[in-house]
């Protein structure tokens, strides 16, 4: 499975409604950092069908962006029933990502 993009149209059902932990990934078009991450986002997604990953673009949504608190990009923030449990700012190697599940 690729990862979803996530708007604040299906944020209540595909985030704060999963079975699953979701990983999210707050990105731009624009971003250095965030270009380098998004193919390890991906790869993840394809290959944990225990996880939900969602890409959250600033720029459409600067709304999310906003009710998590993010300032920099990229951030990555794991969710467990609707709540934050881990939370991390800048590019990430893939086995630093996994170990925020």
């Amino acid at each position: 499975m690729s990862a979803i993009n996530i708007n604040q149209s299906n944020f209540q059902n595909e985030v704060m409604n999963s079975d699953k932990p979701v990983l999210l990934d707050f990105w731009a078009p624009w971003c250095g950092p965030c270009r380098m991450v998004v193919p390890i986002v991906e790869e993840i997604a394809r290959e944990r069908s225990d996880i939900k990953v969602g890409k959250i673009n600033v720029d459409e949504n600067p709304e999310l962006a906003a009710q998590f608190g993010v300032m920099s990009i990229p951030t990555l923030v794991v969710m467990k029933n609707g709540r934050i449990v881990n939370q991390s700012m800048g590019a990430k190697s893939k086995n630093a990502i996994l170990a925020m599940l």
